[in-house]
């Protein structure tokens, strides 16, 4: 427990832990003192002077070092001769702070006087107006006239691209720094800064591509006036004309709270249409931060290439039909083929979706398999992160290992609260094939060759001879009150990764760390709900194709095998029968016999398990898409069909369903998902000044499951095999061969992405990644377009140097339309010479 202080402000009494600043000591009694510059999750700085204050301190007898008290017992209290920062001034025992004395309200009116003379008169067309800081003080506290000569104000450039994505108004820009501060100390992204001193002072971008980082779109969240505005929002609408719904991020496995703000709008027919996605808080979640990702991809939803009818094949063609055409030909055919029914579903569908068609392959003995080119969910249920944990908890004492993943790239959010509890003094040990930015704040970085992951985590179990270079690493680990690991698929097929899951669950088994709080093991996986999936039964093969082959009816919800590879398409091809649920007209859907049209996240309710486990629900914010149903509703409809009693009416039905049927989920209601609790920093409530613009979570923040360890539900599995590194076979450079690693890049081209124009220029392309030498021993060049050969077809890529990688290993990113399932040998043929060899036959 910490030291506790107590004060008085304004005649209210405060009690709080020393150390705490007195601006954040007022919040606490709704007593809210004006700041510009200063924020709650970065460090003080004392800029702005907005928070002025008049602070008085028990007076002390200097020879007798003994409180000076008055007739009445009290103590002495004495005022300095100036004012204090509030934000700068931690508090002291019997502190007594004036917030709104003659000489406050002074200070605060000159402050506000000299912000406006080089402020433009932007109010009425500026987008922060409404939610505006500057505007909302000048109106409590700043002068009714100016002495200063409007002639006299400076002209900057306004719309000003910091890069695509955020404008910037230099007229407007006040200095605070809050931009700059949050992109180096909280991301340590220092892609922006100060240039030019005095009124010529003004904020630079320093990166190429401009303000170069995944998390941009906080800084105009933070900004206190219109200097920094999106330019997915700007000039789009007035804050006070939007209606904010929560919601949860569907974009990657970190389950990140939203608010979807949206309006009605003529050119939609009345209908609403989103105008912005914006952070919820949740401290144990994402805090009040989202990545640009998250915030900027929702328009997939509102494509106008989203499927709007149902679709049968007749005489070879896909056509329009209605439902209840679709729905009995669907059944019809299940009733001839439904011995070999396969169900292959996507990490992308809620809880509710996976359970129904989880009660319906079952009911018709068919077999589940999940799309996903990761395994290990099972060890997750069994130790994953003990029920209460939150990574924010995490600092001196405890430990972090993160192997086999690049979680800036595939979890943006974990990778700034991994990076942020290594900042308050948490050991973090990377392992990981190649070099990744989490490696800046590890304590330990271990390298092994793909496919030799196993050898290196040998070095932590008990009794294991440790190496010099592994040292640091295994002592941390064995030191650690709390210990986290995160495991990925970086470089890894299906089979090592169920491997490596297990080899990391029986370390914390081992040292004590299963089924505590704040300890236990995290899957990184591809997608937002991979792990409901996992906990609704649904399981990865190691070979895909050969199931959907076999399938007498294949049953496809939230995924694309056709998409992936030409091996998969011949095997959806080879199917009877294939029915596909799905947002857009897939490779997988045009190959159909039937195809249902699903509403999207943002039409429908329903709830996802975040990868720390955390159930998490979601709400409608807008009017289903004309057409479309909710996935577990079309489940339901075919179950009624086929006799079967599934629920289908409404999600929060379908989730009760879950709770009686899944251990896991005992007890989970829609009512228990939606209760919120106190947060700290408070932020998201009218002071938007404090803050900035976050959204205060009343909508529910979730509930976090026990691990079966923790619960007594514990099934202890034999570990599997692990599988035998194919790094033992090295192509030769001769050869013209490579191995090539699939690696996660954030802006990938997959369906949920491409629709954001704005992130056009930003997304991964094809690009064969290489360190200079094996380009060398290849004979290829930087930025030579060369041809990559796989399963007998050729995909163009453009070469780029990378030292940072391991010898002898090429990256190509995943979703660019290469059908690279695993690392694998792949033949390079230079283009140049095959033309060559061409013309000269």
């Amino acid at each position: 427990m910490a030291n506790l202080v107590t004060l008085t402000i304004d005649d209210k009494t405060v009690t709080v832990p020393a150390g705490t600043l007195i601006v954040n000591a007022a919040k606490e009694i709704g007593n809210d003192i004006p700041v510009f510059c200063y924020h709650p999750k970065m460090e003080p700085v004392g800029m702005c002077r907005m928070c002025l204050v008049d602070i008085g301190r028990p007076g002390m007898d200097r020879a007798t070092r003994q409180p000076l008290l008055n007739p009445d017992g009290t103590p002495v209290i004495q005022f300095g001769p100036k004012l204090e920062t509030a934000c700068t001034t931690p508090v002291s025992e019997g502190m007594v702070v004036r917030t709104n004395s003659d000489k406050v309200q002074e200070a605060r009116k000159d402050v506000i006087e000299f912000l406006l003379t080089s402020h433009p008169l932007d109010c009425p067309i500026c987008d922060k107006g409404g939610e505006c800081p500057l505007q909302n003080l000048t109106m409590a506290y700043g002068p009714g006239k100016s002495r200063f000569l409007y002639d006299q104000k400076i002209h900057l450039a306004k719309h000003y691209p910091l890069g695509e994505l955020i404008f910037l108004d230099r007229e407007r820009c006040i200095q605070c720094g809050r931009c700059v501060r949050f992109q180096k100390e909280v991301v340590d992204d220092p892609v922006i800064a100060f240039s030019q001193r005095g009124r010529s002072l003004e904020i630079i971008t320093t990166s190429e591509p401009g303000f170069d980082s995944y998390f941009s779109g906080n800084t105009t969240d933070i900004c206190p006036v219109g200097a920094l505005t999106s330019t997915d929002f700007r000039f789009a609408a007035r804050p006070w004309e939007l209606k904010s719904v929560a919601s949860i991020c569907t974009q990657c496995p970190v389950g990140c709270n939203l608010t979807i703000d949206v309006r009605r709008e003529a050119m939609a027919n009345g209908r609403a249409v989103v105008k912005r996605i914006m952070p919820r808080q949740n401290e144990e979640v994402n805090e009040i931060w989202i990545c640009d990702k998250g915030r900027f991809t929702y328009h997939f939803a509102e494509s106008g290439d989203r499927l709007k009818t149902p679709l049968i094949r007749r005489n070879g063609e896909l056509v329009k039909a209605t439902w209840d055409e679709a729905l009995d030909l669907v059944a019809q055919s299940l009733r001839s083929n439904s011995a070999n029914l396969v169900t292959l579903a996507g990490g992308s569908l809620a809880n509710e979706d996976l359970f129904n068609l989880r009660q319906f392959t079952l009911g018709l003995k068919g077999r589940l398999i999940q799309d996903s080119p990761m395994a290990g969910g099972e060890w997750t249920a069994r130790v994953g992160l003990g029920a209460g944990s939150n990574l924010g908890a995490l600092g001196k004492g405890s430990t972090i290992v993160v192997v086999a993943s690049d979680l800036q790239e595939e979890a943006p959010i974990w990778f700034l609260r991994v990076k942020q509890a290594a900042d308050r003094g948490a050991k973090l040990v990377v392992i990981n094939a190649r070099e990744t930015k989490l490696d800046r704040y590890a304590s330990a970085a271990l390298r092994y060759a793909y496919g030799e992951e196993q050898t290196a985590l040998a070095a932590f179990k008990p009794g294991a001879v440790v190496a010099e270079d592994a040292r640091a690493a295994v002592d941390a680990v064995s030191a650690a009150e709390n210990l986290v690991i995160f495991f990925g698929s970086d470089g890894l097929g299906i089979a090592e990764t169920r491997s490596l899951a297990a080899t990391c669950s029986n370390l914390l088994i081992i040292a004590g760390h299963a089924g505590k709080v704040n300890s236990g093991l995290v899957g990184v996986w591809q997608k937002a709900n991979n792990q409901g999936a996992f906990d609704m039964g649904f399981e990865p093969t190691d070979d895909l194709a050969a199931a959907i082959s076999a399938a007498g009816v294949l049953y496809v919800a939230g995924a694309d095998p056709a998409g992936q590879s030409s091996a998969l398409a011949q095997a959806v091809d080879s199917a009877k029968f294939v029915i596909v649920q799905e947002l857009f007209l897939t490779e997988t859907a045009r190959r159909a016999d039937v195809v249902f049209p699903v509403q999207s996240f943002i039409e429908r309710e329903g709830t996802f398990t975040s990868g720390e486990r955390r159930v998490q629900r979601f709400y409608p914010a807008v009017a289903a898409m004309p057409g479309a149903r909710p996935d577990f509703a079309i489940t339901a409809q075919l179950a009624q069909r086929m006799n079967l009693p599934i629920q289908g009416r409404v999600a929060s039905l379908a989730l009760l369903q879950i709770a009686e049927t899944i251990p896991d989920y005992a007890g989970l209601t829609y009512p228990a998902l939606s209760v919120s609790r106190p947060q700290h920093p408070i932020i998201g409530r009218s002071d938007l000044y404090y803050g900035g613009t976050s959204y205060e979570n009343l909508q529910g923040m979730g509930v976090q499951l026990q691990p079966q360890i923790q619960t007594g539900h514990w099934q202890p599995a034999a570990q599997p095999e692990s599988t035998p590194a194919a790094a033992l076979q090295t192509p030769t450079a001769q050869s013209g061969e490579v191995w090539v690693v699939p690696v996660t890049r954030l802006y990938d081209q997959g369906a949920t992405v491409t629709p954001s124009t704005l992130l056009q220029a930003r997304m991964a392309k094809a690009e064969l990644r290489m360190p200079t030498d094996l380009a060398n021993s290849l004979g290829v060049a930087a930025h030579e377009q060369v041809n990559l050969e796989l399963d007998g077809s050729l995909f163009p890529v453009k070469i780029v140097m990378d030292d940072c990688l391991p010898a002898g290993v090429a990256t190509l990113p995943r979703d660019v339309g290469i059908p690279l399932n695993g690392r694998r040998i792949v033949k390079i043929q230079r283009i140049a010479e095959a033309a060559a060899s061409l013309r000269g036959g």
